[in-house]
C-alpha cells in the first residue's frame, strides 16, 4: 500500500462543488435573463400563433362539411394553447411547452377525423 487514503484523492474526484457552481452562475446574471426572457417571448408567441390558427381551423371546419367533433377538437387545441401563451408569458416556460405539445396532438387528432 502507498499509503494515501481515499480523503487525500477525494477532492480531486469529486470536481466542482456546489459553491463553484453558484459562483460561476453569480458572474453572468445578465445572460441567464436575456436566456429567460427570450424563452418567454418563444413561449407566449408560439402560443398565440397556435391558438389563432386552431381558432381559424375551428372556423373554417365549422362552416364546412366537416363533423362538429372536428371543430370542437381544433377549438379545444386552440385553448390549450392560448393558456400556453398565458403560462409562458408568466415566465412558466417548460409548462408552456409541453401544453403547446398537447394543444397541437389535440388538433391533430380532431384532422384525423375531418
Amino acid at each position: 500500500m502507498s499509503g494515501r487514503t481515499t480523503a487525500d484523492t477525494e477532492p480531486e474526484i469529486r470536481g466542482t462543488t456546489e459553491a463553484d457552481d453558484t459562483e460561476d452562475r453569480a458572474g453572468e446574471p445578465e445572460e441567464w435573463s436575456g436566456d429567460a426572457r427570450r424563452a418567454r417571448w418563444a413561449a407566449a408567441g408560439a402560443g398565440g400563433l397556435l391558438s389563432l390558427a386552431g381558432l381559424a381551423a375551428a372556423i373554417l371546419r365549422l362552416t364546412g362539411s366537416a363533423p362538429l367533433f372536428v371543430a370542437a377538437a381544433y377549438a379545444l387545441g386552440a385553448g390549450v394553447c392560448a393558456l400556453a401563451a398565458v403560462l409562458g408569458a408568466r415566465g412558466r416556460t417548460r409548462r408552456a411547452l409541453w401544453l403547446l405539445v398537447v394543444g397541437t396532438m389535440v388538433m391533430a387528432l380532431g384532422d384525423q377525423f375531418d
